[in-house]
């Protein structure tokens, strides 16, 4: 068999799906949905400075970190991609995601917006990790209203009002950012949109070229 047809009918590259969204657009319910559905899928772990809620665990929830220990980190290069959100701060550790994409795994990654252009413009890079630059995909994902975004954090009742009052303010800012991204799913209905995320990732598998979208968007 040739190279071609080898190239064509053997592996495709693994992907590094990138999703971002609002508080209240259902993100991880969908991120979770998509990992139940399929476990060749991995995960990568973020790190955080927060405290673990109720029911999180270090390691599958997050990496939970001190401050100092955080700035360590972050001094030493290991991130991927950090950023301060709602006053603690967040970060994706390289070597973690590395070893899933070199595994061949694609790797879900729930990281906001800042933590997004990040990795968009280091894969825009000419001598960016070529697993990065090849593999990402950047998806936003969208609640159907300001006034049903409005509706499910109300729903939450887990945060003081000046808290909650401050990430709806978040979220709206965030909402601006949805062009940045590849694609751009709405969540109305939730098996809706389970399927579109799924159809997103047929499409970058059989995608011929690649690598490119990264950079027109980040220029």
């Amino acid at each position: 068999m040739s190279n071609e047809f080898s190239a064509i009918t053997g592996r495709r590259r693994p992907l590094l799906l990138v999703l971002s969204a609002p508080s209240g657009a259902g993100k991880t319910t969908l991120i979770r949905k998509w990992l139940d559905a399929d476990p060749t899928l991995a995960f990568s772990v973020s790190c955080t400075t927060r405290p673990p809620r109720p029911g999180e665990q270090d390691g599958r929830d997050y990496f939970f970190l001190r401050e100092q220990e955080f700035a360590e980190r972050v001094r030493q290069g290991e991130f991927l991609e950090h950023a301060q959100v709602h006053g603690r701060r967040y970060g994706t550790l390289r070597q973690h995601v590395l070893d899933f994409l070199r595994s061949g795994r694609d790797v879900i990654m729930d990281i906001d917006v800042q933590g997004a252009a990040e990795i968009r413009r280091q894969a825009a890079l000419s001598n960016a990790d070529p697993l990065i630059r090849n593999g990402f995909v950047d998806i936003f994902i969208a609640p159907p209203s300001e006034e049903v975004l409005r509706a499910r954090l109300d729903q939450r009742g887990t945060e003081t009002p000046e808290a909650a009052a401050l990430r709806l303010q978040n979220a709206m800012a965030e909402m601006a950012q949805w062009r940045r991204y590849r694609y751009c799913v709405v969540n109305d209905d939730l098996e809706t949109a389970f399927q579109d995320l799924c159809a997103i990732r047929k499409a970058e598998k059989l995608r011929a070229a690649f690598g490119l979208a990264a950079r027109e968007r980040a220029e």
